[in-house]
């Protein structure tokens, strides 16, 4: 490398197709030792694919890694793990019934007296946690921590098994704000002990805050590498796309009209008896975006489940066009309400169908898609083609199965389907979790185009940015209540006092 740095990783010409689609074209890249260094893309520009090749779940076409200097056949995980690489799953690969300590150890018990491994890999455990300030109670189930906690766990792994070489991959995609800036400051205590951290993520204001260095991929080539402090988020969003990209949304005011959607007295309790929706009251016109500000956790998934008709209300109703909204989905479609849910894997997708399966589900039963009991097939296939032409899903690719797209790609599939209905009153969470600055792009001009066009939309979103941005009015929710009703242009440091319970309630 320029200047003797020592690099950690060379890719050199790296090639890899899978059918027809060149999914890596001749990658050349270098990544120092003791660096945080972020390779960003749109979705589908092959980030995942070169990175799951430096960990060994692909194995390259053409090319050559080289670690520390060496050349490397990195031919499986396990071969990736004796050369120091550990990788950090964008969907974590956890035992969630197991504890802790015990998914620390899971290939790695440490010989045929157990407890003699048990107690070896207690201790290794607790060396890391005071080395790298990674809190985590080795006892605790998986399944019952918090997500921020699970990545630490991931993080834990990794280094348990030697890396000094870490990839992480859209690791901000599932957390909070503050779990996000929590990750950061341990990736910035990796880097101050030496370790390597390459970080995929489509945030570029994430980039600009951690890394150290920053390469960019289009369509499945590197197209530039530039030292962070002598780049900017503009030219890194122009060279992912290959066209300057508006980082804001541009709106005009709202005209709002009618009350499409009223939620009067909603009450929420779980299965375990606690409260999760609070005598919440809320209104959306036809003309106006309502974003829902708040921590996750605090209600907003409920709120929208209940709006969606998937989850029973405790007591208060939900109202559209002045009709009561049963707990049923399909009926909340006839309604014509749309809903883009929060998590797309666990509730928008079937992830082993075809995308074009996954373009008609709720709707299936439509005219226009089926004769009498069986699906127009052909009819099926031409809606989805035009649905990913519309939306710029890549592969453009019908019969592909959903879990082959990127999150990115899978996310545009959900939006497409819901949009594309034409409702009256559209639910989004989470809109643009793991979607690219490009399609983020896309994603808001077309949430402004249904406003403009007289819908009634509800989002909600972890990012206080896109709230903010898109809004006419911001709903805050803290411990399941809305605890206030501000205009976007409220500073965002009084937003975040509200958020965390902290403010008083104020009215817009």
């Amino acid at each position: 490398m320029p200047g003797g740095v020592n690099p950690a990783i060379e890719l050199i010409g790296v090639d890899k197709r899978f059918g027809a689609v060149h999914a890596n074209r001749d990658i050349h890249l270098t990544v120092a030792k003791g660096e945080i260094h972020g390779i960003v893309g749109e979705n589908g520009a092959g980030k995942s694919t070169l990175m799951s090749i430096l960990y060994g779940f692909y194995r390259a076409d053409a090319g050559e890694i080289r670690v520390r200097g060496k050349p490397v056949e990195i031919h499986d995980s396990q071969a990736a793990i004796r050369a120091g690489i550990g990788m950090v799953h964008q969907h974590f690969m956890l035992v969630e019934p197991f504890t802790v300590l015990e998914n620390l150890m899971l290939g790695a018990e440490g010989g045929a007296v157990l407890a003699k491994g048990v107690a070896r890999a207690r201790a290794e455990l607790e060396r890391l946690e005071r080395e790298y300030r990674l809190r985590v109670d080795p006892d605790a189930v998986v399944g019952d921590l918090p997500v921020g906690a699970q990545q630490r766990v991931e993080i834990l792994k990794a280094l348990f098994r030697g890396a000094d070489i870490l990839i992480l991959d859209e690791p901000t995609g599932v957390l909070t704000p503050e779990e996000a800036d929590d990750l950061f400051r341990i990736l910035r205590r990796l880097r101050e002990e030496g370790k390597t951290v390459i970080l995929i993520t489509h945030k570029l204001r994430e980039i600009m805050a951690v890394t150290d260095a920053v390469s960019v991929m289009r369509q499945g080539a590197m197209v530039a590498t530039y030292r962070t402090a002598e780049t900017s988020v503009e030219q890194l969003a122009e060279a992912m796309v290959g066209r300057r990209v508006l980082l804001r949304v541009e709106k005009g005011p709202a005209h709002p009209g009618a009350v499409r959607l009223a939620v009067e007295g909603a009450q929420v309790i779980d299965a375990q008896g606690v409260e999760r929706l609070r005598d919440v009251s809320l209104h959306v016109r036809a003309g106006e975006i309502v974003g829902v500000a708040g921590v996750s956790g605090n209600g907003q998934s409920e709120l929208l489940e209940a709006v969606a008709g998937i989850r029973p209300l405790s007591a208060g109703r939900v109202l559209v066009g002045g009709q009561p909204l049963p707990p049923d989905p399909a009926q909340a479609r006839a309604l014509r309400v749309a809903h883009v849910p929060e998590d797309r894997h666990r509730m928008g997708l079937v992830t082993p169908f075809q995308a074009r399966e996954n373009s008609i589900l709720g709707y299936h039963g439509a005219p226009a898609l089926a004769r009498g009991l069986f699906l127009n097939r052909r009819a099926v296939a031409e809606k989805c083609a035009r649905d990913m032409a519309d939306f710029d899903v890549r592969p453009p690719d019908p019969a592909l199965k959903t879990s082959n797209f990127s999150g990115g790609n899978q996310q545009k599939i959900v939006l497409a389907r819901e949009i594309e209905e034409d409702p009256d009153v559209l639910i989004v969470g989470q809109p643009t979790r793991g979607v690219d600055v490009g399609a983020i792009e896309a994603i808001h001009r077309r949430l402004i185009a249904l406003r403009d066009a007289g819908k009634a939309i509800l989002l909600v979103s972890t990012e206080l940015d896109e709230v903010r941005a898109l809004s006419d009015r911001i709903l805050v929710m803290f411990d399941g209540r809305i605890v206030g009703d501000c205009a976007p242009e409220t500073p965002e440091a009084e937003i975040g006092l509200m958020m965390a319970g902290a403010g008083r309630e104020r009215a817009a």
